[in-house]
C-alpha cells in the first residue's frame, strides 16, 4: 500500500543500519536480491533484508519527521516497541523479538529497527484461500489471542507510555475529539458535519462511564496483522496503535456492528464473551464510529492517490450514523 510516511532509504543508509545492528561481518554482499520491500503495510516502511550468514530479518523504519501524521500517530513506534516488551513479558501470545533498536537518528531521519522475518501465511492475505472451517478455526484462536492480550492491565486510560487519563471517559473523548480537529485541520469532508459528529458522541459518551479498569488494547489486531501456519498463530505484528482502554473496543468486535467487517461469530466465541448489554451496545458503536472517522481522515493524510478507500469507507459512516439515528447529512 502506497504512502507518503513511508520513509525508504538508499542501499547504503540499509547497509550502514545493517552494520550498526549487526556489525560489519553481516552486512550483504554485494548481489542482487539482498533487500525488498514489503509493500502490504501502510504506515511504516518495511524491508525483508538477507543477511551476509543467511538469516533473513525484517527493518523497520518510522516515517520521516517532516511529513505530518495524525495526533495518534505521533510516537507510534515508541508504542510499539512497548507494546512488544508488555506482551511479551506478560503473555504467551507469539510476537516478534526486537534485534536492534536506534532512535538516534545519525543514519537517516527517523527511529528503526530490527526484528525476525516470520516465515509463514498472512492471515488476511490467505483467508480467501481457507475453507470456511479452516477460516473459523484461526478466528476463534484470534479471540482466545485477543482476550489474552486484554489480561494486560495498565495504571491509566490512553497512551502505553503515558501520559494517561484517570477515566476511560476522558480519553476516549480525547482520543476521537484529536481525529475530528485532524479531520478539520485538512478539511476532510466526511458527509456530515464536524459539530454533528460531535453533538453524537456528547449525547453517548455517559456510557463509557462503566469501563473502570484499563486493559491493554492492541485496537489494530485485524487478520491482516497476524502470522499463520499449521493451524496455529505463529506471530502478531504491528502493534504501533496499542493503547489502555476497554477491551471492547478491539477490531475483532467491530463486525458486532458493521456487516461489511465479516461475521464475529467465531472470534467471539473463542474470546468467550456474552452477549452485549445495552450500553456495550452504545460504546460497541462509539468506537466503531471513531475507526471509521480515522479510515476516512487518514487519506488524506497518507497522500492516497485514488478515492477507494476513502468512499468505503464514508459508505460505513452512513451506517454508523444510523445507528446513532442520524442517517443522513
Amino acid at each position: 500500500m502506497e504512502s507518503i510516511t513511508k520513509n525508504r532509504q538508499s542501499p547504503a543508509t540499509l547497509r550502514a543500519m545493517i552494520e550498526r545492528a549487526y556489525g560489519p561481518d553481516q552486512v550483504p554482499a554485494d548481489d542482487p536480491g539482498w533487500y525488498s520491500e514489503l509493500g502490504h503495510g501502510w504506515f511504516n516502511v518495511a524491508y525483508l533484508i538477507r543477511l551476509r550468514g543467511g538469516d533473513r530479518v525484517v527493518l523497520k523504519i518510522a516515517p520521516p519527521p517532516h511529513v505530518q501524521v495524525m495526533t495518534y500517530e505521533h510516537g507510534a513506534m515508541d508504542i510499539e516497541l512497548a507494546s512488544l516488551r508488555l506482551i511479551r513479558e506478560n503473555t504467551a501470545v507469539p510476537v516478534p523479538d526486537v534485534h536492534f533498536a536506534d532512535h538516534s537518528r545519525e543514519l537517516c531521519d527517523a527511529g528503526y529497527f530490527f526484528m525476525p522475518y516470520i516465515d509463514a501465511d498472512n492471515f488476511g492475505i490467505v483467508r480467501d484461500t481457507l475453507s470456511t472451517a479452516e477460516r473459523a478455526a484461526y478466528d476463534e484462536t484470534l479471540g482466545a489471542a485477543t482476550r489474552d492480550l486484554n489480561a494486560i492491565r495498565g495504571r491509566w486510560f490512553g497512551p502505553i507510555a503515558g501520559p494517561g487519563e484517570p477515566t476511560w471517559r476522558a480519553a476516549f473523548t480525547r482520543m476521537i475529539g484529536d481525529v475530528l480537529a485532524d479531520g478539520e485541520r485538512r478539511t476532510v469532508d466526511l458527509g456530515y458535519g464536524y459539530d454533528l459528529v460531535r453533538s453524537v458522541i456528547t449525547e453517548h459518551q455517559d456510557c463509557l462511564d462503566e469501563v473502570t479498569e484499563p486493559r491493554f488494547v492492541e485496537w489494530d489486531l485485524w487478520d491482516s496483522n497476524v502470522m499463520i501456519g499449521g493451524g496455529e498463530i505463529v506471530c502478531v505484528i504491528d502493534h504501533e496503535r496499542a493503547f489502555y482502554g476497554d477491551h471492547l473496543m478491539e477490531a475483532g468486535f467491530t463486525a458486532i456492528d458493521l456487516p461489511a467487517f465479516g461475521d464475529p461469530t467465531a472470534f467471539l466465541r473463542g474470546y468467550g464473551q456474552a452477549e452485549l448489554t445495552a450500553t456495550e451496545r452504545r460504546r460497541r458503536n462509539l468506537y466503531t464510529l471513531y475507526l471509521i472517522l480515522i479510515m476516512i481522515i487518514e487519506t488524506n493524510y497518507r497522500g492516497h492517490t485514488d478515492t477507494v478507500q476513502c468512499d468505503w469507507a464514508r459508505d460505513r459512516l452512513h451506517e454508523v450514523m444510523a445507528l446513532f439515528g442520524r442517517a443522513g447529512r
